[in-house]
Formats: structure tokens, C-alpha cells, sequence
């Protein structure tokens, strides 16, 4: 889910809408990184934030922030990394 949520970001909001997917397999769990050239950084809009809550949009961060363990944003120049981390 946390993956699908990542690259349907890249396909809405990037021109373009291309990626690059990185799935790293480690000892102690999975990281997956999804980078892409466009330079914003989005942010998980919480739920008192919102202005209607049958809104379609604007809650694909706090799903991947609830199904696993980390993840975070990494700035590059002419574009950012999106990654997280499952642990087993």
C-alpha cells in the first residue's frame, strides 16, 4: 500500500510522471525509495487540517505513515527521494 500511495503521488502531481524505484531487501526488514525531479516536498496533511473530510485527496501520507515503520522525505538537487522502511 505504502508503495502504491509513493508512486500514485509521482503520477498526480510530477510532469512527466516519471520515477526511479529503488527496493532494498536488509536483514532486519525492507526499504523502498521512490525518487523523482520535481522539487516539492509534500507533507501528510493531518485530519483537523482538512476542510471537508470526504475530500478525495490529501491522505496518502498518513496512510504510508501508518502501515510503516519510518519514512521520510530526502531533498535533491532538482528533485527528492520519498522512502520507507518496514521492519519484520
Amino acid at each position: 500500500m505504502a508503495l502504491t500511495e509513493l508512486v500514485a503521488n509521482v503520477v498526480q502531481h510530477v510532469p512527466g510522471r516519471r520515477c526511479t524505484l529503488l527496493i532494498l531487501r536488509r536483514p532486519d526488514g525492507l526499504r523502498v525509495e521512490v525518487s523523482d525531479e520535481h522539487p516539492h516536498c509534500p507533507r501528510p496533511v493531518r485530519p483537523e487540517c482538512r476542510g471537508d473530510e470526504l475530500d478525495e485527496g490529501g491522505r496518502g501520507l498518513l496512510l504510508v505513515e501508518a502501515v510503516t515503520d519510518r519514512w521520510g522525505t530526502v531533498p535533491l538537487p532538482g528533485g527528492k527521494t520519498m522512502w520507507f522502511e518496514c521492519d519484520v
